[in-house]
Parts: C-alpha cells; sequence; structure tokens
C-alpha cells in the first residue's frame, strides 16, 4: 500500500574474512548511474543464528562483514513507486521488480547460483512472470548474478498470450485494465512484428529455456518506457489498448523485440561485463540502439501496422532533429555514444546546453541507419543482410564486437571502398550524405519551404523556454533562455497573442526589432529572419510526381512485408 517490499537475503558458505555486500548504482540497459541505494532502509545484518552483527560503510553503496559464521542474512525495506524499465513499484495494483533496484547482491559471490522466492499477493490473484528458470512454486533460479541482475519480474493478476515460432514459445505478459478481446487484438499485431523482425535475421535467437516473454504494463500509475533483456523486454506505458495503446504502444514492441538480436547478442564489447557499481561507456550506441531504432517503425511498416505514407511522414520529426542540430559540429556518432551516461535518465540539477551540444544515439543512429541502408540499396545491397551478417559473425556465436569490427563487416560485405567511405565520413566524422538523392532513388521527395522563417527559440508565456539554437536568428541576436519577450515589431506580446502567426507575416532577411527583460531590465535587439531550415518528406504520389517502375520496384523492396 506504501510501495513498500520486505526483502531479505541469505548469503552463505563464506570464507571467514572480510565481506562486502551492496546495492547497484546502474541497471541492465541504461547507460548511467541511478544510486538505487536511496530507497533502501531498515537494514538488519545477522548471522546464521540470527544474532546482529557489526557491519561498516566504505562508501555509500555498500556495507562490510568483518566477523559471521559462514553465513550473512541482511533484511532491509524497498521503497519503489516507479513503474518503468530501471526502477521498481510495489502498490496494490502489481509488484513491478527490477532486479538491481530491488536486490542487494556480494561482488565476490558474482559467478554463483541465486534462488529467489516471490511471496506473492494471493488475495490479489498475482502471479510471477519472469525470464528466470522456474524451481518449484513461486522460486526461481538465475545462473550467476548477471544473469540475475538482467531479468525483471512481473508479479500481477496479468493475462498472457503465447505462440510458437520454429520450436521456441514467445509470450506476451499483460497487466492492465482492459479486455481479453483488445489483448487478443493486440497480440495478432505483436506477432507479426515478430515474424518480419525475425525475417532480417533469417532466425530467432536460440533463448534460454526455448522462451522469450514480453512483460508488459499498460496501466496508470506506470511510467513510459521500454527496457531489453537477454530473454525478455519490460514494456510500460500509461496509455490503454482502448485509449490510443493499441496503435501508440506497438512501437515499443518493436523496438525492444529487435533488441534480442542487436545488443543482447549482436553485443558490443564495451557492454561486457556489464558494470554494477559504475558506468559501461560504450562508442557503439550510435548502431546498438540507434540502429534498432531504425528497425522498429520499419517493422510496423513492413508487418502492415502502419502505411508506407504514414512511415514516411514519421521520419521527418527525427530527420530534421538530425540533420538541423548544432551538436553535430562537436560530437560525432561516436562521441555522441559517450554521452549516454549523462543523458540516459540521468539527472543533475546544474543547467546544461544540450540542445546545442548533444543529438540522441538514438535518432542520430537511426538516420545514419536510414542513410546506409538507402546507400546500400543504390548498389544492388541491404542493410537487412548487413545485420544478418553481423549476425553470423558476431551475435549467434555471442562473440562481442568493437566499432573496428563494425567497420570491418561493412567492408565484408559491401566492398572496402564502400566501407571505409561511409565510416570515415559519417561514423569518425559528422558528415552526412546526399539525403535527397539516396530518398529519390526510392520514390521519397525530399523538400524545403524557404519562403517561412525560422526564429530559432521557443517562446511559451513570452518566455524563451529553452537555450537558443545556436546560429540562429534569435542566437545572433543575443536572446537567451529566460529572456520575456515583451514586443515583436509593433505587436505587444501576452498570453492571449499566437506567436507562430506573427512569424509568419515576415519573410527572410526582414530585420525585426524586439523588445525583452532580462535581469529586470528592458533591452531592444533586431533580430535578422532566417529561412526555415525545416525539411519535409513525402511520396511521389501525394506531389503528383511519376514514380518508374525501378523506383517502385527499389522502395517495395524496402518497404514491402518480407517473404
Amino acid at each position: 500500500m506504501h510501495h513498500e517490499a520486505f526483502v531479505t537475503a541469505t548469503f552463505k558458505n563464506l570464507k571467514p574474512n572480510d565481506v562486502e555486500f551492496r546495492m547497484s548504482r546502474s541497471s541492465p540497459g541504461r547507460y548511467a548511474l541511478h544510486e538505487f541505494m536511496k530507497n533502501v532502509y531498515d537494514l538488519k545484518v545477522t548471522d546464521g543464528n540470527g544474532n546482529a552483527l557489526d557491519v561498516s560503510r566504505p562508501d555509500p553503496y555498500s556495507w562490510k562483514v568483518n566477523h559471521h559464521d559462514g553465513t550473512i542474512k541482511v533484511s532491509y525495506i524497498l521503497f519503489g513507486n516507479m513503474g518503468d524499465g530501471t526502477y521498481s513499484q510495489i502498490d496494490e495494483t502489481h509488484a513491478h521488480l527490477n532486479m538491481p533496484a530491488t536486490f542487494m547482491y556480494m561482488p565476490n559471490l558474482q559467478n554463483q547460483g541465486i534462488e529467489v522466492t516471490f511471496n506473492v499477493r494471493d488475495d490479489l490473484k498475482w502471479k510471477v512472470a519472469t525470464q528466470l528458470k522456474h524451481v518449484d512454486g513461486n522460486t526461481y533460479y538465475a545462473k550467476d548474478l548477471q544473469y540475475f541482475m538482467d531479468s525483471p519480474t512481473e508479479i500481477s493478476n496479468y493475462s498472457v498470450r503465447s505462440f510458437d515460432v520454429d520450436g521456441q514459445t514467445i509470450n506476451f505478459v499483460l497487466h492492465h485494465n482492459g479486455t481479453e478481446a483488445e489483448l487478443d487484438a493486440y497480440f495478432e499485431k505483436v506477432k507479426k512484428i515478430v515474424l518480419q523482425e525475425q525475417k532480417v535475421y533469417g532466425e530467432l535467437p536460440s533463448y534460454d529455456y526455448g522462451t522469450y516473454t514480453f512483460l508488459a504494463c499498460y496501466v496508470l500509475n506506470a511510467s513510459g518506457d521500454g527496457m531489453e533483456h537477454r530473454n525478455s523486454t519490460i514494456i510500460t506505458s500509461t496509455t490503454s489498448l482502448a485509449n490510443g495503446g493499441m496503435d501508440g504502444n506497438i512501437g515499443t514492441v518493436a523496438h525492444e523485440f529487435f533488441h534480442c538480436w542487436n545488443v543482447e547478442r549482436i553485443r558490443p564489447q564495451s557492454l561486457e561485463p556489464f558494470k554494477f557499481d559504475q558506468v559501461n561507456m560504450s562508442g557503439e550506441l550510435w548502431f546498438a540502439e540507434g540502429f534498432t531504432s531504425y528497425f522498429d517503425d520499419l517493422s510496423l511498416c513492413r508487418a502492415g501496422l502502419i502505411s508506407q505514407e504514414a512511415y514516411i511522414k514519421g521520419l521527418i520529426g527525427t530527420f530534421n532533429y538530425v540533420w538541423n542540430s548544432p551538436g553535430r559540429q562537436f560530437f560525432n556518432p561516436i562521441e555522441m555514444s559517450y554521452q549516454a551516461p549523462f543523458v540516459d535518465a540521468a539527472r543533475s540539477v546544474d543547467p546544461v546546453n544540450r540542445v546545442n551540444t548533444f543529438v540522441s544515439y538514438y535518432s542520430y543512429g537511426s538516420m545514419l541507419g536510414l542513410a546506409l541502408d538507402l546507400s546500400l540499396r543504390e548498389n544492388g545491397l541491404n542493410l537487412d543482410d548487413f545485420m544478418k551478417m553481423m549476425w553470423t559473425r558476431f551475435g549467434k556465436h555471442e562473440q562481442p564486437y568493437t566499432v573496428t569490427d563494425l567497420h570491418n563487416t561493412l567492408n565484408a560485405y559491401a566492398g572496402k571502398d564502400f566501407g571505409d567511405y561511409f565510416f570515415n565520413h559519417y561514423i569518425y566524422k559528422n558528415e552526412m550524405p546526399d539525403m535527397k538523392r539516396l530518398l529519390n532513388n526510392v520514390g521519397v521527395s525530399l523538400t524545403q519551404d524557404q519562403n517561412n522563417v525560422s526564429f530559432g527559440a521557443t517562446i511559451v508565456h513570452g518566455i524563451i523556454s529553452q537555450n537558443t539554437i545556436m546560429g540562429s536568428s534569435a542566437y545572433k541576436a543575443g536572446l537567451d533562455n529566460g529572456d520575456k519577450i515583451i514586443k515583436i515589431g509593433d505587436t505587444v506580446i501576452n498570453d492571449s497573442v499566437d506567436v507562430n502567426s506573427i512569424w509568419n507575416t515576415y519573410q527572410p532577411n526582414d530585420q525585426v526589432p524586439i523588445v525583452f527583460e532580462r535581469f529586470g531590465k528592458t533591452q531592444e535587439t533586431t533580430v535578422v529572419l532566417q529561412a526555415s531550415n525545416v525539411y519535409n518528406l513525402s511520396l511521389f504520389e501525394t506531389n503528383n510526381l511519376a514514380l518508374d517502375k525501378k523506383k517502385q520496384k527499389m522502395r517495395d523492396a524496402w518497404l514491402q512485408t518480407k517473404k
């Protein structure tokens, strides 16, 4: 009721020297610190006979015990009220448990097996769903610490649907407040995604215990998220299937399932082994996360869950974000990936300039995936077969890879000249290819309407709400985050004024006087309005452009259902 779980951990057969137990600071699938210790209290430590033991605190995350009888029992209360892929949530609807956020561990026992027993609420008809090996009743087993920490668990009155693919079972566990009929309809979409993504690699991974499990929570008390694991994934949303989730939640399903190949088995060396006391810095996230992001909506299109027109329109926001971001002048995709510890749900209280210095490796990598796919198709190849080569070279046999391995594999697949050019220009540097030509090859128009203007800052209730974009009209005029705009030209700004409609009255290169307030003082500046840099993507047919057979064939090979 009060978001509390009572946890007891028993560590046996310990050597007589000092032992350490600790709480994780990070979680598999996340790339930042989360300091799970902050939600632990009422800690008690005893020996095998129940005698209290003296403990010391060498740091904020761990405890040391000097004298014991070979057994240490640790009990504590865990507060958890974040139902997502990183944290835990305990309430009367479910016990949604991410293992690093829930359980303490002993580093020197990390290679030993772990058993866990869940005391479920029978009165609430709770059941256990997890990728852990079932032992008996509500007891489960992991072969070592890495597997245990990578095994989120949903305990609730959930529903489940299953289907078999090539001798393995795909389970979809759903905790929601909807109907069984809604789940039936949604599961049909899930099955289409699974089968289309399987076509990319030619086979499913060999799942431990022959089972892969989606752990979905679509409830109001959850938080929107998705997190991949070796043989399962956590997918959470506040949107029910009846109120938009039928379409709105399915993209996360596509993204997370693609990860069971790309990330979980086609795995960066930099993530092995996963460290629970610090972050793993990885330069491959543009591929691991970004290429997965490219394939998620592509899979929806191939599965027939969104139209080709909707897929192309869905690219517009990410395309503009990546192409127009000033951050690319500072970091290439590898270096953007290095920023993950500071942005992956990490928090700090000091202001940052991310709007000008950072491009998400999800988005950046997604657009690089698009660029590489279309570049390969221009040469009679495709990204699907490159991913399949990465699978056969690295993923299937679980041999971790590096950026150099990615480069060498592309050389092997597409030729040294092609691979060297792509990596030397777009991965080791921050250039971007001729997307207008590449999109034109598949009958997609890339255009800009430069009759419109761009200001370069967002104004909310008369106040600039974030750092102005480097090089933009507002930036060059000296305007900054927090400035209160009093007047634009002859128009006094108040809540009844639509600022966007004001910009629509101007042309590029118009000089517009701005009156603003900063630190309590009224000031003036002049903005020279730039032409809009917003791109639009659309199918040839929507612009009444002829789509010849060659372009149609290339588009079909790209977007149609894979047989």
